[in-house]
């Protein structure tokens, strides 16, 4: 039996879909570690938030009571800074969120790409049976022909024998 004409192709064929295999595998960690960060920025900016209401409320109770204005006017300064505190850590948040999207965005793209690359590896593979299948036929029917040759060469010896 010959060799498979298109061996050469089916082994690119194949490193390829183990390269995209290894890409896909490393945007998946990627985007892992992005949706880790963002949670840790998400969980920080949470922090700030319950901080921010908690001194609102003491804000107000403290207003309630009847105070000075000038602790009054040093808690609305404090909140104004835990305030900016809560946009700076709110636009990390943001930023971050775009990175985990952007990290999606690679995984989906590399996924498509190791699709296509099983879909090539595996339209070698049919070829190669198909290819297979016609080459056993080949020989089959080579077989049969010299199977016939001799089948007709010994029938034509024993008839001339026969004739002697």
């Amino acid at each position: 039996m010959t060799k498979y004409p298109l061996e050469q192709l089916a082994e690119i064929k194949k490193k390829r879909l183990e390269e995209a295999e290894r890409i896909f595998k490393e945007k998946k960690a990627l985007l892992r570690k992005e949706e880790e960060k963002l949670a840790t920025l998400e969980q920080e900016r949470n922090r700030v938030e319950a901080h921010r209401v908690q001194k609102l409320q003491q804000l107000r109770e403290t207003l309630d009571a009847g105070t000075t204005s000038d602790k009054v006017n040093d808690m609305k300064r404090y909140l104004k800074d835990v305030q900016e505190e809560l946009k700076t850590k709110e636009m990390r948040v943001k930023t971050q969120q775009k990175s985990v999207d952007a990290a999606a965005a690679q995984v989906e793209a590399a996924r498509k790409e190791m699709i296509k690359k099983e879909l090539d590896v595996e339209k070698i593979r049919l070829h190669r049976t198909e290819w297979t299948k016609e080459e056993q036929k080949e020989s089959e029917r080579k077989e049969a022909i010299e199977t016939d040759e001799i089948g007709t060469v010994m029938h034509s010896k024993q008839m001339r024998k026969r004739n002697l």
